[in-house]
């Protein structure tokens, strides 16, 4: 299995895993899970701690690639095709950080890894 973390559950995994759902756990800790996380997702959590609206994750993105290979999470880097349909997609969903993901999602058939029902316009398959 291939599955694509929002930021939110990145940060839950991070700080308290007990908050994902059993199915979004399970999928993560298992060893036949390739775990992808969205350079889109490292933009959204140093922005939020930027603001002071995610404190929590400070440390976190700190040391963020140290995290993800300690997590044996792999990077997905943003590309132009990503950048092309996140910018694109039809819906009234209008955080860029959501829609990039979604495209990430999409152009690479992830199902994403969110308790967010903004995700479900977006044309996407959720793990929740």
């Amino acid at each position: 299995m291939r599955i694509l973390l929002d930021s939110v559950a990145l940060v839950w995994w991070y700080r308290d895993p007990k908050k994902l759902s059993r199915p979004s756990h399970n999928a993560i800790y298992s060893e036949n899970t390739e775990v992808f996380v969205s350079a889109a997702t490292a933009w959204e959590i140093a922005t939020k701690v930027r603001k002071g609206r995610l404190p929590e994750a400070a440390r976190l993105i700190e040391r963020f690639e140290d995290y993800l290979n300690d997590q044996d999470f792999r990077p997905l880097a943003v590309t132009m095709a990503h950048a092309k349909l996140g910018g694109s997609l039809s819906s009234a969903h209008k955080d860029p950080f959501d829609r990039l993901i979604a495209a990430q999602a999409q152009i690479e058939d992830l199902p994403i890894v969110t308790c967010d029902a903004a995700f479900q316009g977006l044309g996407v398959r959720i793990l929740w």
